[in-house]
């Protein structure tokens, strides 16, 4: 990770950490890069959430991108796998989406991708981070080498029109409920259920600038598992700010996480023989219980560190199909380069109507364990992860639990913190082991 991009682009809060002058030096950048050996005038594709702020950096990215020559094509209010979508398929230059995803409102974040729809590449977001931290001036376009700003609604519109050509059966006489989180998806997620036949009941679809993900959205379930009990729906299904993730209700009111949608989607592809490697990939932090439930299907998994980025990665590089997050984000790699939180929604709906199966039934052979995490701040989070002793306590906790459970000890990305998680049969265990390891970690004096 770099100064100012982390895995999921360049975060802050507004005008503090990320700022008007960000996003116009930004959008310079692009504009100039990707102009500078083109024969013809680069295009550039923005969406937005919608934050007040995300009206802000939207003007700002486009006036660079068009005083470095270039065209700003605006999708609007739209979502983060939209402009993913749209960047590959109408041979854009490369998109951003401006988002925060499940942050609060006075966050934001800029996030860029190449001309595939995937995550911009590591080089050319050091050379942008070069230049936000330099005194160098790009040359600016002039007369008729000005760029455009062109209103680029229609991109959206056939994105809308893509998710509903993926539905293979009427959703006519299901009753879903949709918690939009007040972002992205607010408007969008109803019309694709709708256009499919779903009578739809809906939370989180006011966006005012300043509520998103407020008491809403993946992050705050309680909302729509009140909605589907109260209302007798078939199903819930919740997005983020930017609809890049996507966690379920079913039709008992269970939370249903990014691991049982993997569980569930893993075994649909793999009996449809859709399952390519026969592997699904995972991060680290999938639940224990995954994985026995996939070793009892026979599917093989890959584990990698935390994030999306690290997923859609391995999932390139090898071939694989299916991979995700506990959180939500599912990538599903014939039909996007990134979490889609509507597409995921669809793909379980195709399971439950191709089966005849309700949610619970179909996720009810995953056995989630119980687990525990514990943040320890720390001064150095290399030297305290690197002790011998704690290394030591670590090893004794995994050999206790030997196959009926893990320990995990990684450093976060973003703070002076070592997060030792444990799963077990039992919660008590989970506890006693991760204090185990807390104990040993603050008596060799890391704590901070």
């Amino acid at each position: 990770m770099g100064k100012y991009f982390g895995t999921d682009g360049f975060r802050g809060e507004a005008n503090v950490g990320l700022t008007a002058d960000h996003a116009y030096k930004i959008g310079r950048f692009l504009g100039w890069y990707y102009g500078k050996d083109n024969p013809e005038r680069a295009r550039i594709v923005i969406g937005k959430d919608t934050r007040r702020s995300s009206y802000m950096f939207e003007y700002a990215l486009a006036a660079g991108i068009t005083a470095s020559g270039s065209d700003a094509y605006l999708l609007h209010v739209t979502t983060t796998p939209s402009v993913s979508f749209v960047t590959r398929t109408d041979g854009f230059d490369c998109g951003v989406m401006i988002s925060a995803s499940h942050n609060a409102y006075y966050d934001n974040g800029i996030k860029l991708l190449n001309s595939h729809g995937e995550k911009m590449e590591q080089e050319v977001l050091d050379q942008i981070e070069a230049y936000l931290d330099s005194q160098e001036d790009l040359p600016f376009a002039k007369r008729e080498k000005l760029g455009s700003t062109v209103d680029y609604i229609a991109g959206r519109n056939r994105y809308i029109g893509f998710l509903i050509s993926l539905g293979l059966y009427s959703f006519k006489g299901m009753r879903i409920g949709l918690d939009c989180a007040n972002g992205a998806a607010w408007n969008m997620a109803r019309t694709i259920f709708e256009a499919l036949g779903a009578k739809t009941y809906l939370l989180g679809v006011e966006p005012d600038g300043l509520n998103i993900n407020a008491g809403v959205g993946s992050t705050h379930m309680e909302k729509l598992q009140q909605l589907v009990i109260e209302k007798g729906l078939d199903v819930g299904f919740a997005y983020d700010g930017d609809a890049d993730r996507c966690l379920c209700v079913d039709e008992k009111g269970n939370i249903v996480s990014g691991d049982h949608i993997l569980y569930i989607l893993g075994q649909y592809m793999r009996d449809r023989g859709q399952l390519d490697n026969n592997t699904v990939v995972t991060t680290v932090m999938s639940n224990f219980g995954l994985y026995k439930a996939f070793d009892k299907l026979g599917i093989d998994y890959a584990k990698t560190k935390v994030g999306d980025k690290y997923v859609y990665e391995y999932m390139a590089q090898n071939g694989c199909r299916l991979g995700g997050e506990q959180s939500g984000h599912i990538i599903i790699s014939k039909y996007a380069n990134t979490g889609d939180g509507i597409l995921t929604s669809l793909k379980i709906m195709e399971v439950m109507l191709a089966k005849k199966q309700t949610l619970s039934e179909l996720g009810k052979g995953l056995k989630v364990y119980p687990q525990e995490l514990k943040n320890i701040r720390v001064v150095d989070k290399a030297t305290a992860q690197q002790d011998s002793e704690v290394q030591k306590a670590v090893a004794e906790v995994a050999e206790k639990l030997g196959d009926t459970g893990r320990i995990l000890v990684r450093e976060s990305g973003t703070e002076p913190v070592i997060r030792v998680m444990v799963e077990a049969p039992t919660q008590e265990e989970c506890e006693n082991y991760v204090n185990q390891v807390a104990e040993v970690i603050l008596a060799r004096g890391h704590g901070a």
